[in-house]
């Protein structure tokens, strides 16, 4: 009997299966697929030699935004225990359902908008979610699975590699704000490659970026997120100016900051994660 990544293997290229169903990318939902197995493929393989895994056994797969079902393919070739596949474009659903009936029953199939699904309900197995995610909801969705970052095993997803740039973006730079912090706070954060825009059909006017997110040791606790997204929110409305300024709003303000060794000239983007962090649960 084939295994399964040999039944993966023998299905029609991408191409092929895009053509047979009409699937054209829609520029509203944020579509640019990914065709190339080779690159699909990739993704996975490094992610996974990232966390010291060979695959998904016994792992549950979430992957938001499948399209043609290219990663979908890699990801099943990995053999996970389940694969939840999130897809809001009710013309991507019979292309999932041919690989569903392929896989042997793992694949799980929602037609819904992926932010308005719970991905953290309780789990015993190891959870993972992979995505080349929609542009323009990419942000609101990584927002959301760091809040709840502890429920997973890893993040691999897609940016456009200037939201990948905001998330990496050290501190005295100008990509560095609100999501460098929570994201550095939350996860260790890999930069796996970079991809050309010819990589994906139509073919973006941008690079885009794949991240491995593993969460840290010790994340924060919904309280503590909600403090620092009102401060940061606060402290980045005016980036250029001195907190100060910025925070002047806050009547602890200055002995906080002296209590942290933080210059009350500083600007928004000269503060650590870190110190944003100490100075949020202080005020």
């Amino acid at each position: 009997m084939p295994s399964l990544s040999e039944i993966i293997n023998s299905l029609p290229s991408l191409r092929t299966t895009v053509d047979a169903h009409g699937l054209m990318a829609q520029k509203a939902l944020g579509q640019n697929f990914l065709l190339d197995r080779n690159i699909t493929d990739k993704i996975i393989s490094m992610s996974l030699a990232a966390q010291k895994l060979e695959n998904y056994h016994g792992a549950k797969v979430y992957e938001v935004g499948p399209g043609p079902g290219g990663l979908t393919r890699s990801i099943l070739k990995k053999e996970p225990e389940r694969l939840t596949v999130i897809e809001m474009d009710p013309r991507c659903i019979s292309i999932m359902e041919e690989l569903r009936d392929k896989s042997g029953g793992i694949m799980e199939i929602l037609n819904q908008d992926a932010l308005q699904y719970n991905f953290a309900a309780p789990e015993k197995r190891p959870q993972h979610i992979v995505s080349n995610l929609p542009y323009n909801i990419s942000v609101p969705l990584l927002t959301g699975w760091l809040t709840q970052i502890s429920a997973y095993q890893s993040l691999t997803l897609m940016f456009q590699k200037e939201v990948a740039d905001r998330i990496l973006a050290p501190i005295r730079s100008k990509d560095y704000g609100r999501i460098s912090i929570l994201s550095q706070l939350q996860c260790r954060i890999t930069r796996l490659f970079d991809l050309n825009p010819e990589c994906f059909v139509p073919a973006p006017k941008i690079w885009s970026s794949v991240l491995l997110f593993l969460p840290r040791e010790k994340t924060l606790s919904a309280e503590q997120i909600l403090k620092l997204e009102n401060l940061t929110a606060q402290a980045f409305s005016q980036r250029r100016k001195m907190i100060r300024q910025s925070l002047k709003k806050y009547p602890e303000l200055e002995s906080a900051c002296n209590e942290l060794g933080i210059s009350l000239t500083a600007r928004p983007e000269e503060i650590s994660p870190e110190l944003f962090l100490k100075l949020a649960l202080r005020l």
